[in-house]
């Protein structure tokens, strides 16, 4: 008698479709199957090498992307100089 449970292909499947659509850890959804987190863990890496995700950025998304980043970097400037002149008018008022 093997002392490793064996799981079926489908079976690891849908445990792997459940760890990745849910918003949960790999640890809880394996702790709620009763399986190990590792056993898990390592179904969904393999799945993830051999169904890698594309991350390019097409075109439009680039773009916007770059206005994003230049619209954060003006905000925090506005918020750094607001956060500096409301400590200058408290220092004032004292």
């Amino acid at each position: 008698m093997s002392k490793y449970k064996k799981y079926t292909q489908e079976y690891r499947d849908e445990a792997v479709r459940m760890a990745l659509e849910n918003d949960q850890p790999i640890a809880k959804v394996a702790r709620d199957l009763g399986i190990n987190e590792g056993t898990l863990g390592n179904w969904v890496n393999k799945y993830r090498r051999e169904h890698p995700v594309s991350e390019e950025l097409s075109l439009p998304d680039r773009a916007r992307l770059r206005e994003l980043e230049r619209e954060n970097r003006e905000l925090r400037l506005m918020n750094d100089f607001l956060k500096k002149a409301a400590a200058y008018f408290a220092r004032e008022q004292q």
